[in-house]
């Protein structure tokens, strides 16, 4: 990226790449110039310090995992689309030998609690994600593919669990049993919604 023509969201999506590979803290202001190509000064005249370019990258961040949302709001069955969110997950943990995780489950483990800024943009990831469970959950609800007898948020609090429990087990497990432990899990919560 060519310091004297470089966008901030181009920066900071470079940098969260660099983020998400190493953690916050591990993450040295020569990591960012290496990853995002801009010097020093560039970085710190834009974003202020690190702390500042790792808010615009867990910004950035949330806004690309709308397309994770997006899965729930696609037609057919609500339980279908739990599963398809739920798939999509395992995919993204079984696609890559260097996969880094989840972002926000990466910093939440990190700094979350612990970092009131910090906290309070992970509450917005999560409550994105929540209202759109619920959503989903209501609907699978009237469709009658959910059992109607539980609270939508509760199970849609439930799910979150479930994709944060994945997120851990995919990075714990390097065995060629890792795609049937994390199907399992999915099978198993999806289970769980019908009753």
């Amino acid at each position: 990226m060519h310091t004297a023509h470089f966008h901030p969201d181009d920066a900071a999506e470079a940098a969260m790449r660099v983020f998400w590979q190493k953690g916050y803290a591990a993450t040295s202001i020569q990591d960012l110039v290496e990853g995002t190509g801009l010097s020093r000064s560039s970085l710190y005249n834009t974003f202020e310090s690190k702390y500042g370019l790792f808010q615009h990258a867990l910004r950035r961040y949330h806004r690309q995992t709308a397309a994770t949302v997006g899965l729930l709001a696609q037609d057919g069955p609500a339980i279908e689309r739990v599963r398809a969110l739920l798939h999509s997950i395992v995919a993204e943990e079984l696609g890559s030998e260097s996969a880094c995780g989840c972002l926000v489950a990466n910093t939440a483990l990190e700094l979350g609690g612990r970092d009131s800024e910090i906290t309070d943009l992970l509450g917005e990831h999560f409550a994105t994600l929540e209202t759109a469970l619920t959503a989903v959950m209501q609907r699978g609800q009237q469709q009658g593919d959910i059992a109607p007898d539980k609270s939508p948020v509760a199970l849609a609090r439930f799910i979150m669990a479930t994709i944060q429990g994945l997120r851990v087990l995919g990075r714990g497990n390097a065995d060629e049993d890792r795609a049937r432990r994390l199907n399992d899990v999915v099978d198993t919560a999806v289970d769980a919604l019908s009753g």
